[in-house]
């Protein structure tokens, strides 16, 4: 007996599943959209399996957090756009306002022993992660010599030549564009996130289901996510600017947290040496050991990852001490929901604006060459960042100082329950802060 297709969603129930998923979506990308697969393919079937995989494959060829987008992409076509924004923002909010209060927690208590041990066992781990998500990029974006050959190019020039993340992503897209029509086959990607197509029933926006009329191409309409979204983006900064100076804080976290925005291809390990180049390197928000930090709460916390962003604008809002020295928190959670907004703006324009384009055909979108060129490069990027954290976590003190053996301990067994058997992320971090907490009680008795 065929199971009956799914009742219209109203708003109010959408709403609160978007909701529930803010405060549920752990565990990277991955974890996020096999949770939305479970719910929304499986066990709701709001959408079917080819539409979800559709809509998937668009979101990861967008620089930007896919998992996000792929809500706002769903949210948007069952409820308009008001479903997209509510469904993106959703998915955002509950991370930000709990990353606020840990950063806070952080910067204003770090030195706490229970604290600075939690983290001393946490760093280690992270390491092991960031080790982990190279070596997973890689094994699906390094099929043959040409893409390893990018990839190892990319490294060195990023740790050899200290070459900016832009100028690497920019040099691997045109490499895949001239590859692609001189060696079309080396960088044809495979079939994207299956061929096969799995049938739960009956879905409320099934394979035959129309285009409805809000998600159908206009160009009137393009014109005015366009305008609306220019506007969301000047309005702010041209205040900033016109208010606070070019050269001030808050105006560069917006302006810079705008590339950034744009450049995260490959999930948010690839934009993180960005990140760590601007926000650490040319800005000094914040300190290499306080990126590291950083990256392990963006770890624990539900939403994507790239929300380590939050934590990057909080301390560099909170040690600016841009609202005076009597407005440190105050001057963190105002950096911190700046850099969202302009990190985040750009993912709901690409749906708003791009979804129209991409209902337009129900055939599977592929990977563009210049875009498997530039995984390619990501795999190379992550690597120097796991020996940057690496060095940062294993010698404390610099080269001249000694080397940190439990730490290297610690991201040795991380390793093993990642490679070996498979550990969850979120289970790893939590078993190193408690042997990080042990071994900072032990030690200062």
């Amino acid at each position: 007996m065929t199971a009956p297709r799914p009742a219209s969603v109203p708003f109010r129930e959408a709403f609160m599943f978007w909701l529930k998923l803010g405060f549920i979506s752990f565990g990277g990308p991955a974890g996020q959209i096999s949770i939305m697969h479970q719910e929304l393919v499986e066990n709701r079937r709001w959408i079917s399996e080819r539409r979800f995989l559709h809509a998937l494959n668009y979101c990861m060829v967008l620089p930007g957090p896919e998992a996000q987008q792929l809500a706002t992409y769903i949210g948007w076509l069952m409820h308009r756009s008001w479903g997209g924004i509510v469904a993106g923002a959703l998915f955002v909010l509950p991370s930000l306002f709990i990353l606020i209060a840990l950063s806070w927690v952080y910067i204003a208590f770090g030195d706490v022993p229970l604290v600075a041990g939690l983290f001393y066992g946490i760093k280690p781990a992270v390491t092991a992660i960031v080790v982990q998500a190279a070596w997973r990029i890689g094994g699906r974006a390094l099929k043959n010599r040409t893409l390893w050959a990018i990839a190892a190019a990319s490294f060195l020039a990023i740790f050899a030549l200290d070459i900016p993340f832009p100028a690497i992503v920019a040099g691997a897209a045109l490499i895949g564009y001239i590859g692609g029509r001189v060696a079309p086959t080396t960088f044809r990607t495979g079939g994207g996130h299956g061929a096969k197509h799995a049938s739960y029933g009956p879905a409320l926006i099934d394979d035959d289901t129309p285009t409805p009329e809000h998600a159908r191409f206009r160009w009137t309409r393009l014109a005015r996510v366009a305008i609306v979204g220019a506007l969301l983006w000047a309005v702010p900064m041209g205040l900033l600017a016109g208010v606070l100076g070019w050269s001030h804080t808050l105006t560069q976290m917006g302006w810079f947290f705008t590339k950034a925005a744009l450049l995260t291809f490959g999930g948010a390990y690839a934009v993180l040496p960005y990140v760590y180049q601007g926000a650490v390197g040319h800005y000094g928000w914040l300190t290499p050991v306080q990126m590291i930090d950083g990256l392990a709460l963006g770890e624990t916390t539900p939403g994507p990852l790239i929300m380590v962003v939050a934590f990057v604008g909080f301390i560099g809002g909170y040690v600016k001490a841009v609202f005076g020295p009597d407005s440190l928190f105050l001057a963190g959670a105002v950096a911190a929901s700046l850099v969202t907004w302009f990190t985040f703006l750009p993912s709901f324009l690409f749906i708003l604006a791009g979804g129209p384009l991409v209902e337009s055909t129900h055939d599977d979108l592929k990977f563009t060459a210049p875009l498997t060129a530039i995984t390619a490069a990501v795999v190379g990027v992550i690597l120097n960042l796991a020996l940057f954290f690496g060095y940062h976590v294993l010698w404390p003190q610099g080269f001249a100082g000694s080397f940190d053996w439990m730490s290297a301990l610690i991201a040795l067994g991380a390793a093993v329950a990642l490679f070996r058997f498979k550990a969850n992320v979120i289970h790893v971090i939590g078993a190193c802060a408690v042997i990080g907490l042990v071994l900072q009680l032990t030690v200062s008795r």
